[in-house]
């Protein structure tokens, strides 16, 4: 008896795994939906800002390019990890934290690479074994522009200062609920599309062509920083969502087995009470 009681001990408790993860799917599911809508209303602008500025700086002689594309020895690199706050999501988070050891451990083998960090996840792994800068995992408190914004300006500052020379973001693309794509961007420099001259551009640019650009420039890597951060919180959603969709299902699995487990050995003691029953009045007979 006393294993009946351990197996209905385990059942209760895989009830009451089920409830909570079952709770924090549907609260993901609901911030996903609000998450998805932000960032598929937002791509198509900021997709549309960067190749226009991208195109308008294949154009521009070297001479008037912008401070922000100067090419220079990469020595220095810095990676901007955007990872989540809290886990429970897949592997949301040990992706992105795979992706910065890569690029930190091969592709810049022998570079100085810093990390700066965007969530307290990769925070936490991240700082055990590369420099951090700084940690921003305050930004999901308020998933505002503005806020964005600041980041990306001091990133801006930190290339042209020639703190670093050349910065990358790594990110989860947001594709749908089940699916998130790793993306590794080239923040700054900026990298102009090469000129196609079968194309011919009859714009008139007041007040010129540079100025335009410059303009562009800060407000567009702005709105790249943005969009990654939009595409990892929505990302994030859907992750939990899928991950604690699967823990529920595997929950009930586990449910129906012990319950399964409960009941045979429920049976098995009943038919060793009766044949101890059956033997004793045998016994008594003879």
């Amino acid at each position: 008896m006393a294993n009946l009681k351990e197996i209905r001990n385990r059942i209760s408790s895989v009830k009451s795994t089920m409830q909570i993860t079952s709770a924090m799917k549907m609260v993901s599911a609901a911030k996903l939906k609000k998450a998805q809508d932000a960032i598929t209303a937002m791509r198509p602008y900021a997709n549309k800002l960067t190749e226009l500025l991208q195109s308008l700086s294949a154009t521009l002689d070297a001479d008037s390019g912008s401070k922000y594309s100067t090419q220079r020895e990469v020595n220095k690199v810095l990676i901007v990890a955007i990872t989540s706050n809290r886990g429970l999501c897949g592997a949301f988070n040990s992706n992105i934290i795979k992706q910065s050891n890569r690029l930190i451990n091969e592709t810049y083998a022998g570079k100085q690479v810093d990390v700066l960090t965007i969530g307290k996840k990769g925070n936490d792994i991240l700082s055990k074994t590369n420099t951090i800068i700084e940690n921003r995992s305050d930004v999901f408190d308020a998933l505002t522009f503005d806020n964005i914004a600041e980041i990306a300006e001091k990133l801006m500052e930190l290339f042209v200062d020639g703190s670093y020379d050349k910065i990358e973001i790594i990110y989860n693309k947001f594709k749908n609920a089940a699916t998130q794509i790793v993306m590794t961007e080239q923040f700054l420099p900026i990298v102009p599309m090469e000129a196609d001259s079968s194309v011919q551009l009859d714009y008139v640019f007041e007040p010129s062509k540079a100025e335009i650009v410059e303009e562009l420039i800060p407000k567009s890597l702005k709105t790249q920083l943005y969009k990654g951060i939009r595409d990892s919180f929505a990302s994030e959603h859907g992750a939990r969502m899928t991950a604690m969709h699967k823990a529920t299902d595997n929950a009930g699995e586990l449910r129906d087995s012990l319950t399964l487990t409960y009941n045979k050995a429920r049976q098995a003691a009943i038919t060793n009470e009766i044949l101890e029953i059956v033997g004793g009045a045998e016994a008594l007979n003879n």
